[in-house]
């Protein structure tokens, strides 16, 4: 059979009332120009169209090509998805000699149509690269795919042509399948499939001999792995994908083992992407995945992020101009947000509504006994309670989200301190010459020993146990700024190859220590790092430095030694002009 052009398809729907048969309650939906809205694909045309009859939007499909079998095959489709109740799915009805159509391409004149709800979104590809630098959205797309390919690949039937292009995103964020040339349902078994799909979403070795309820496995492991990949990372959509495609071609399915995507992702720390990636190569390898592995493709539903407020804890003369005291002289910030100046009294009660404690607060204030911080309180500035030598009472409520450097410096008095569940962020080490306990029920950080790591074990925070010889842990990577400051009892010190970072002060006045081995695998070190009086030696890596890593008035003793790596001396008597003198290479017996 030869069909209409689009043209003259238009034609015929802007004058629907009199060329319909069964559908004449039909109207055309027009744009600014008084056109039928409509969109073309290879074998048809789309028109969106409104009911007299109910008001409803339904989308009007006209073939614009012959397919071979395409008349039964949208008859049993149809048939099948009647008795199925699901949002994922259009409802489908296929109505023979049902459009009127003045032709000169055909002999005939009566047309067949697919009449299907109309849907109305984006198509998941365009949702992506819309919502490209939203994590949230991009995390709950990849939740919302998951739930979809849970739900479609234990079903009887298969769409056939699973790709982002026939995934419609509607406002809410759930997905609808459109398209159904390609479906399989159980009436077409023994069949061979009218289309094979997309190259770069079906499985490579696909024939049409493939036509059964598994076709749609692969596509849809490749799709989410690819979605729950662009939500972790999402600038690999740029380094991997196409206009046409996410992040997967179909080069790529010929041998995942040399995929270089797959190469870079994974192992990876993230247990949904290991499930997945597994998931991919059985479904590489089967073309197809077993229905106890359906359940494996859930992913965890993302937490809505919550919008915080942005508020510094640095406090300007502006701030104290106009800030508004309390009965006891405390000062505020006109908003009541920001704490800007503690008092020097017995007990303070911070009030109701301050959501930052800012740097210095209450700093050298020595007959502060007794802080209440209420609830509402999510930062503590830097240095906020340093020297309140009395200070033994503070608790930290459940909302702190951010502890500021040095915060707890010489708190003398303080006993014992916990770090609540809610605190994501310490920005140095707090507890300087704080030789309370801790203890944390942060997820994010760890207490061994009374001292304080990153949950992984990658950081040390801040170092406090006194004895005089130290081994760091082999998992650290990472001494954080000020990390061992001011800790008087070290005279020994082992760094672990693993460690890659030294960052600012992590050694400051650390005097009692007298001879340093820093291993090669140091990248960096930072200002101030190892400032300390009465130093015999330092072995320092072939690193970049942040600046002088051994600024201060050093009180070095006699023949003090700076050793560098064989073969790095020159560079480094430029890099460090003023020890030129203590400069030596390293011995290489």
């Amino acid at each position: 059979m030869n069909y209409p052009l689009i043209s003259e398809y238009v034609d015929a729907i802007r004058s629907a009332e009199d060329n319909f048969d069964k559908l004449s309650d039909l109207r055309p939906v027009l744009d600014g120009n008084g056109t039928p809205i409509m969109s073309s694909g290879n074998f048809a045309v789309v028109f969106k169209m409104r009911s007299e009859r109910d008001d409803k939007l339904y989308a009007l499909k006209c073939f614009t090509k012959e397919q071979e079998g395409r008349e039964e095959a949208y008859r049993q489709i149809a048939d099948k998805l009647e008795f199925v109740q699901s949002t994922y799915l259009a409802k489908v009805r296929y109505y023979d000699h049902e459009l009127f159509v003045d032709t000169n391409s055909s002999d005939d004149s009566e047309f067949p149509v697919l009449l299907m709800d109309w849907v109305e979104g984006e198509t998941l590809d365009r949702y992506v690269r819309r919502n490209i630098n939203d994590t949230y959205a991009l995390e709950m797309l990849t939740y919302n795919f998951s739930r979809l390919a849970m739900w479609l690949l234990p079903q009887p039937f298969a769409h056939g042509d699973l790709k982002p292009d026939n995934i419609l995103v509607q406002a809410d964020g759930s997905l609808t399948l459109v398209d159904y040339d390609g479906m399989y349902v159980p009436a077409m078994q023994g069949q061979k499939s009218r289309e094979l799909g997309s190259p770069d979403f079906r499985h490579p070795l696909r024939t049409d001999a493939d036509f059964n309820e598994h076709i749609d496995d692969f596509p849809a492991i490749s799709i989410l792995l690819s979605l729950r990949l662009i939500a972790a990372d999402p600038s690999l959509l740029d380094n991997y994908g196409a206009s046409d495609r996410l992040l997967f071609a179909k080069s790529d399915y010929r041998d995942l083992s040399s995929c270089t995507l797959l190469k870079n992702v994974f192992p990876s720390h993230d247990v949904d992407i290991n499930t997945l990636v597994s998931l991919f190569t059985i479904a590489d390898m089967h073309k197809s995945l077993s229905h106890v592995s359906f359940r494996l493709l859930a992913v965890r539903k993302p937490q809505k992020p919550e919008k915080i407020e942005i508020l510094s804890t640095e406090v300007t003369e502006d701030d104290l101009a106009n800030a508004v005291e309390d009965e006891f002289g405390a000062k505020y910030s006109k908003d009541g947000k920001r704490l800007l100046k503690g008092v020097n009294i017995k007990e303070y009660n911070i009030k109701e509504g301050t959501k930052v404690i800012c740097n210095f607060a209450f700093m050298e204030y020595k007959n502060i006994c007794k802080i209440n911080i209420s609830n509402s309180v999510t930062k503590i500035g830097a240095c906020c309670f340093m020297n309140c030598y009395l200070l033994k009472d503070v608790k930290l409520p459940n909302t702190i989200r951010e502890i500021g450097m040095g915060s707890f410096f010489k708190c003398l008095s303080l006993a014992h301190l916990d770090i609540p569940k809610s605190v994501s962020k310490i920005n140095g080490n707090p507890f300087i010459l704080c030789k309370c306990t801790i203890a944390s029920s942060s997820p994010c950080f760890v207490v061994k020993d009374n001292n304080l790591y990153s949950a992984d074990m990658k950081k040390v925070i801040s170092y406090r146990t006194n004895k005089s010889k130290i081994i760091i842990p082999n998992s650290i990577i990472i001494i954080g700024k000020s990390a061992f400051a001011w800790n008087q009892s070290i005279k020994t010190i082992q760094i672990p190859t693993s460690v890659k970072i030294i960052e600012d002060g992590a050694f400051l006045r650390c005097d009692s220590l007298q001879d340093i081995y820093i291993p090669d695998t140091v990248l960096c070190i930072g200002d101030s790092a190892f400032s300390i009086d009465g130093l015999k030696s330092i072995r320092l890596p072939y690193a970049e430095f942040n600046g002088d890593i051994i600024l201060g008035k050093n009180k070095w003793c006699d023949g003090f030694k700076i050793i560098m790596p064989h073969g790095s001396i020159q560079r480094f008597k430029e890099l460090l002009p003023k020890y030129k003198n203590q400069i030596v290479e390293e011995t290489i017996f």
